[in-house]
């Protein structure tokens, strides 16, 4: 395939990766390497402007000039809660009386929904939030299985990778040292060759 790299290390067989110079021979190759792939300048000057107010809310942005401002928070307006009655000048005006008494029903609603949901809060909460508990238990440990799964399989991968190195460093071992022991028996050959000549020079008969 174009582009193939074929990797001749066997780091986990491989010895003397602490001697000297061989960290700066590898930095050399890395700073060799990079300086074929020099970035631009700019890298992301396809992309459009970013639009820093996308998400912008009108609310985020009054809180914001809030905060920059350096004013309090308002506080937590209680006026849907309250009851007030019609203003002194309108004691006797009905259609303030009539606004009132719609706001005295809403607020009466508003308090009977609360108090229905206290109710089922109190005769279901505990189950919901025991089964919620539950789920997230479940949620927990198939993630930890997943995880437990993910380290082996890491952990399996290393194994076999150490195996076949240390397999194939062996065999490279062997190999070497038959190649360096062939290599003796030849230069030791050609040795004993050579004082076999120089013995027949010594016996052959002068002319």
């Amino acid at each position: 395939m174009a582009g193939e790299v074929t990797v001749d290390a066997l780091p986990y067989f491989d010895q003397g990766y602490e001697e000297s110079g061989v960290k700066e021979a590898a930095l050399a190759l890395i700073e060799e390497e990079t300086r074929r792939y020099r970035p631009t300048k700019n890298y992301l000057e396809f992309l459009p402007p970013p639009n820093y107010k996308a998400f912008e809310t009108e609310i985020m942005k009054n809180e914001w000039e809030r905060m920059q401002a350096r004013l309090p928070m308002e506080t937590l307006s209680m006026k849907r809660c309250e009851l007030p009655q019609p203003p002194t000048g309108k004691m006797t005006d009905v259609q303030a009386w009539l606004e009132a008494v719609h706001n005295s029903e809403a607020q009466l609603e508003h308090q009977g929904l609360r108090i229905q949901n206290l109710e089922l809060l109190h005769e279901y909460g505990s189950t919901v939030w025991k089964n919620s508990n539950e789920l997230l238990v479940r949620m927990l440990n198939t993630a930890q299985q997943q995880l437990q799964e993910v380290r082996k399989s890491i952990q399996d991968v290393n194994w076999q990778r150490k195996n076949e190195q240390i397999e194939a460093g062996s065999k490279l071992k062997n190999l070497e040292d038959s190649w360096v022991g062939l290599v003796s028996k030849n230069y030791e050959i050609e040795r004993v060759c050579l004082e076999m000549e120089d013995q027949i020079k010594a016996y052959k008969p002068s002319s």
